[in-house]
């Protein structure tokens, strides 16, 4: 239980409603700003503006999935007025408060170092990371049978990246009946997908590995999709972006070739706001909850 435990939100989507909820159900105080716009705000939830007031009483802090961009701009989609956390508001956080959020640009980072605040991304959680895998997985196959004209059964596909989501997508790509190639950077990773009855490869020898493919799923955020790899694919070859932006794909140069590349960053919270909401939740209460006991054995 948080009871006791004053929760202030910043800002979200449809993600942030399923975790206020669950902080409301766990007995916590929970105040949240950037609200205006939710229909039918939980009972137990009071609604305020944003406010360096709010924001000196808080024991938590809880920032969108990505806390705010390089100015301190907070992605509020339920707010009719923008929200920009200023020094002033981190300024105004108590010593103990901690600040969670998703992932953290330097902008964030810079001001919690400054005032000397705890900073928790979830997402660096490999429980998180992998439980958010599968709403990305899956929204990734809805973008690829809405842009082919062909079934993934009987396709040859491949995966960029064997880490959290590279896993689950080779994985549930290979569950439809594609033929899976893999391209891997750790020779361990390598034998894994041997064992998992993939076809892996290393990711510097990409350019012999693709003329034949039909699907390209990128989780690897660094320009690996360059323009020498887009002059040897197949111009109905489909390439979803899964990488946060920029991506690894040259966007420019596959429109210039005429092939379909998607960056799609941030699936769960699209595709599966319910689930992704109550997936962060889990993990923002549990580190809560351990933080409290670690206190109070102090």
């Amino acid at each position: 239980m948080l009871t006791g435990i004053r929760i202030v939100f910043l800002g979200g989507d449809a993600r942030q409603i399923e975790v206020i909820r669950k902080c409301v159900e766990m007995d916590a105080t929970v105040s949240a700003a950037g609200f205006d716009k939710w229909e039918a705000p939980s009972p137990g939830v009071s609604l305020e503006q944003m406010s360096v007031e709010l924001l000196s009483n808080a024991d938590v802090l809880v920032l969108p999935t990505v806390g705010c961009d390089d100015v301190g701009n907070i992605n509020a989609l339920l707010s009719s007025h923008p929200l920009q956390l200023l020094e002033a508001h981190i300024a105004a956080l108590p010593s103990h408060c901690k600040v969670y959020t998703g992932m953290a640009k330097s902008y964030l980072r810079n001001l919690c170092v400054r005032h000397s605040l705890k900073l928790v991304e979830l997402l660096n959680r490999d429980d998180v990371a992998i439980y958010n895998s599968i709403p990305t997985a899956e929204g990734a196959l809805v973008m690829a049978i809405q842009n082919t004209d062909f079934t993934i059964h009987g396709s040859t596909s491949m995966v960029l990246g064997m880490g959290r989501t590279g896993f689950t997508m080779a994985r549930s790509l290979q569950g439809l009946g594609s033929s899976v190639k893999i391209g891997v950077r750790r020779q361990e990773h390598y034998a894994r997908a041997e064992e998992m009855g993939w076809k892996p490869f290393m990711t510097e020898e990409l350019l012999l590995h693709v003329p034949d493919v039909d699907l390209i799923f990128n989780t690897i955020p660094s320009m690996i999709i360059n323009a020498q790899i887009l002059s040897r694919l197949s111009r109905h070859c489909v390439i979803i972006d899964l990488a946060s932006a920029p991506g690894g794909c040259d966007f420019r140069y596959a429109e210039k070739r005429g092939i379909k590349a998607i960056l799609a960053p941030g699936l769960p919270g699209i595709v599966a706001p319910k689930s992704a909401g109550i997936i962060m939740a889990n993990a923002l209460i549990q580190s809560i909850s351990d933080d409290t006991l670690n206190r109070g054995d102090e």
